[in-house]
């Protein structure tokens, strides 16, 4: 059952991938038109459409999820095969649909593609997965050679049933074994009657002991997997860099070092600040403007220099929500601190003083969603007090964050509030994806809404 579960899955897959596209585009047709009329694609632009997505789907290999990836993971797969599709649709296909409302159509087809094909593929994950975990699609195991981090993998594969590896046991084999063919041979035989599917080679140094595990597991089929020491055991994702026929290990790289996670980071950042700029700021920015300068003498705008990405600093905006004063960059604001205005405590409290970063991210200088910046001496301050402080600028600076959205917000009062949010700052840069942005932008409305206790 095992093996022929992998051989009809990936055709199941895109059987029912490509039934999510037939379903987006005739609920899009219903929803754009007249009711249950349809008005999408003629049928053989409709079917040319579907061997595109087929296509993407099969070049992509949308289709092979390894049995430890994350929702994540299948997430960010889809949102590229989705750019792909939806701009072959643009370029063929909505230049020759004449009708008034076709950018509306192209919206709500995307819009549609995006949410159900999620649900599919992320439901779709979630079932196989409580599947494995009662004992069915699963795959033999055994670790070779004893260590820390071996043990340490046992026990992950004993705790998460649900990546559907069964694990046999070890097998502690010496150098002497590379001599003994008796020693190798009666491994070799053992490990294909116990049905072995994966090996893993746990601290092995032996060049010759090494190739032999190899020759022996591709003549049997089984796949070799080999476990990083304890030096390479860090809290990040590991990739590799092949120069020629040398592999690397690329140790800090992290998630937007890759060009296209990038881009889509940055479309994401343009799109969301030129909806706020143009529907929110252009009438915000006149009416806040007055009120700030009813109150008190000085400028509508707070310009503060702050450290972005790389160290290098950039003039932080934000509305004015003090008096002038001499220690707005070294002295955090407190609970009823004389120096703010009543506009201003209405503004912090609300966190529309924060409102003009938008333009900030528009300019470049940061990203809707990262670490929030620090003043300069602050951040001096803190670089002193933390191991690694350094490392949150590897990213562009946020208006929100992971660590906002977790409570962490507000003056700085003790130092473990500094130190858990540079933890959360760093899960972050170690771990982004489009869809932990997502989460975090519709956490922050609700942390909006309901929780305003740190902000004054």
């Amino acid at each position: 059952m095992k093996k022929r579960f992998d051989r009809f899955f990936p055709w199941l897959f895109v059987l029912g991938d490509v039934a999510m596209v037939v379903i987006a585009v005739l609920l899009t047709s219903f929803l754009m038109g007249q009711p249950w009329q349809y008005n999408g694609p003629d049928l053989g632009i409709f079917l040319i459409f579907i061997m595109v997505w087929m296509v993407i789907t099969v070049l992509r290999k949308d289709y092979r999820w390894d049995r430890t990836s994350d929702p994540d993971k299948i997430f960010n797969k889809l949102l590229v095969s989705l750019v792909w599709f939806l701009a072959i649709v643009a370029i063929v296909w909505m230049p020759v649909y004449m009708d008034a409302n076709r950018l509306a159509y192209f919206a709500v087809l995307s819009l549609l593609l995006f949410l159900i094909s999620s649900v599919y593929r992320v439901g779709t994950h979630l079932i196989l997965r409580k599947y494995r975990s009662r004992g069915y699609n699963f795959r033999n195991a055994i670790i070779v050679g004893k260590g820390e981090v071996g043990k340490r993998l046992a026990s992950v594969f004993k705790k998460r049933k649900d990546f559907g590896i069964r694990f046999l046991g070890y097998f502690d084999l010496d150098q002497g074994l590379v001599k003994d063919k008796e020693g190798m041979k009666s491994f070799f035989e053992n490990a294909v009657q116990k049905q072995v599917d994966i090996i893993y080679i746990n601290e092995l140094f032996d060049e010759q002991l090494v190739k032999r595990l190899i020759d022996f597991a591709d003549e049997h089929y089984i796949k070799v997997k080999v476990i990083p020491g304890n030096s390479l055991q860090l809290e990040k994702n590991l990739s590799f860099s092949k120069y020629g026929d040398l592999f690397v290990i690329n140790v800090n790289e992290i998630p937007l070092d890759n060009l296209f996670n990038r881009w889509m980071k940055r479309v994401f950042d343009v799109f969301f600040s030129l909806m706020v700029t143009i529907f929110i700021l252009s009438w915000l920015i006149p009416l806040v403007g007055l009120l700030i300068k009813l109150e008190s003498k000085g400028p509508v705008f707070f310009i503060q220099q702050r450290n972005g990405v790389n160290n290098k600093i950039f003039n932080c905006l934000k509305f004015r929500s003090m008096t002038p004063n001499d220690y707005a960059d070294s002295k955090q604001a407190v609970k009823n601190d004389p120096r703010v205005t009543r506009i201003g405590r209405f503004l912090r409290s609300t966190s529309l003083d924060e409102m003009p970063q938008f333009l900030n991210v528009l300019l470049g200088d940061m990203s809707i969603v990262g670490p929030r910046p620090h003043t300069l001496p602050m951040n001096k301050i803190f670089k002193n007090q933390i191991e690694k402080y350094n490392s949150r600028h590897m990213i562009k600076p946020g208006i929100t964050g992971l660590a906002q959205v977790r409570g962490f917000r507000g003056e700085i009062e003790n130092p473990y509030q500094i130190r858990s949010r540079f933890r959360l700052d760093y899960f972050y840069i170690q771990n982004w994806s489009m869809l932990l942005d997502i989460k975090i932008c519709v956490k922050t409305f609700h942390e909006l809404m309901l929780n305003r206790e740190n902000a004054y």
